[in-house]
C-alpha cells in the first residue's frame, strides 16, 4: 500500500499566514515538530496545547496551575503515516479490527492521515478553538478501497481550563453507513497503582484479555494488572481518582468506554511505550465500539462530544 497522506497540505508558513494569531496572552501558531510533521501550539491564559497536523492528534494539555493531563510516551515514533504513543489518538471510522479485512489498520486511518485545518479563532471566554476536516473524497485509492463512501469527519477542539473534542461524521453517501470510533486518549496519572476508576459500576463490559468475554463490573475500576476491556451502554460520567486530582470524563454521543493499561510484559514487547511507560498511563476512551456502533443515515450527521476537566483533591 501507498502511504496514506492527505493530497495536498499547505506548508506551516502558509499555515501561519492563514490561521495563526496573537491576541493578547491568546496565541495560535504553526511549527514543524518532530518527524517534520507540522504542529499546532496554542497558549492562552487558561491552558496551553499541543496537536499534531497528522491526525489531528492532541500530544498535550495542561490547563493553568495544573501538571501536564495527557500522557506521551518518551519513545513514541513521529513520522509519516504512523501512529503515535500517547496523546488522543482518533480511531475513525472503524475501532480495533476491520470487520472484513484483517489487512486494513486497526482503528481506521484518521489517526495517520494530515488532517486539513479550516478554523482557529480566540474566544471571548480566553479560550481557543480550532476545528479540522478529514474529507475522505480527498485521500487516495487506497484509502477510498478501504471506505468507498462519501465521508467527512468534523473535529473542533476548545482548549481553556476544561478541555472540549467535538467529533462529527458527516454521511455524503446516498445509503447508510455504520462507523466505530474512539477518542483514545492516554491520561497521565502519576503511578497507575494508585489510581482508581468510578463511574462504571454495575456496567457490562468485553474482556479482550479473554477473548471477549462477558462480564459486569461491580466495584470502581482498579488496575494491578493487564486490562482491556470495551464498557457498554456508558453514558455516564467517568472520574479518574489517583489521589492527587481528578480528572472527570463527560460525554455525549458515546455509548461505550474502553480502558486499557498493557502492563509490563505486552507493554516491554511494544517498543514505543517508554520505560515503565505503563505505571504512569490510563487510557480511558469515550467510543462507540463492539455492539455499540453507529449507523448514520444517508445525509445525516454524528456528533461524539467530550469534555475532560481537573479537580484536586
Amino acid at each position: 500500500m501507498s502511504s496514506t497522506t492527505i493530497m495536498y497540505t499547505p506548508s506551516v508558513e502558509q499555515l501561519n499566514q492563514t490561521f495563526a494569531f496573537q491576541n493578547g496572552s491568546n496565541s495560535l501558531c504553526f511549527k514543524t515538530g518532530k518527524g517534520d510533521i507540522p504542529v499546532i501550539e496554542i497558549q492562552n491564559e487558561l491552558a496551553s496545547a499541543t496537536i499534531s497536523l497528522q491526525g489531528a492528534h492532541l500530544l498535550s494539555w495542561v490547563p493553568a496551575g495544573e501538571e501536564e493531563v495527557i500522557w506521551l510516551s518518551d519513545d513514541a515514533t513521529f513520522a509519516a503515516a504512523k501512529s503515535v504513543r500517547g496523546g488522543v489518538p482518533i480511531c475513525w471510522p472503524w475501532f480495533g479490527a476491520h470487520k472484513n479485512n484483517a489487512a486494513y489498520p486497526a482503528h481506521g486511518f484518521a489517526r495517520t492521515v494530515l488532517w486539513q485545518v479550516t478554523d482557529a479563532q480566540p474566544l471571548s471566554t480566553g479560550g481557543t478553538q480550532i476545528t479540522f476536516k478529514l474529507d475522505t473524497n480527498q485521500l487516495n485509492e487506497d484509502i477510498k478501497c478501504m471506505w468507498p463512501q462519501p465521508t467527512v469527519a468534523e473535529y473542533t477542539l476548545t482548549v481553556a481550563k476544561t478541555l472540549s473534542l467535538q467529533l462529527t461524521t458527516f454521511n455524503h453517501s446516498d445509503q447508510s453507513i455504520t462507523i466505530g470510533q474512539a477518542l483514545h486518549t492516554y491520561f497521565n496519572i502519576g503511578d497507575i497503582t494508585r489510581t482508581t476508576l468510578y463511574g462504571l459500576e454495575g456496567r457490562e463490559y468485553l474482556d479482550k484479555t479473554e477473548a471477549f468475554k462477558r462480564k459486569t463490573q461491580v466495584d470502581p475500576v482498579s488496575i494491578n494488572t493487564e486490562i482491556d476491556r470495551i464498557y457498554l451502554q456508558t453514558a455516564d460520567d467517568v472520574i479518574i481518582d489517583n489521589t492527587k486530582r481528578k480528572i472527570i470524563i463527560k460525554k455525549q454521543g458515546s455509548q461505550s468506554t474502553v480502558v486499557w493499561n498493557p502492563w509490563k510484559d505486552a507493554a516491554e514487547k511494544m517498543g514505543d511505550l517508554g520505560k515503565s511507560g505503563y505505571l504512569n498511563m490510563l487510557c480511558v476512551e469515550s467510543a462507540n465500539a463492539a455492539e455499540d456502533t453507529v449507523t448514520i443515515r444517508a445525509g445525516e450527521r454524528h456528533t461524539l462530544l467530550v469534555t475532560y476537566a481537573v479537580e484536586g483533591i
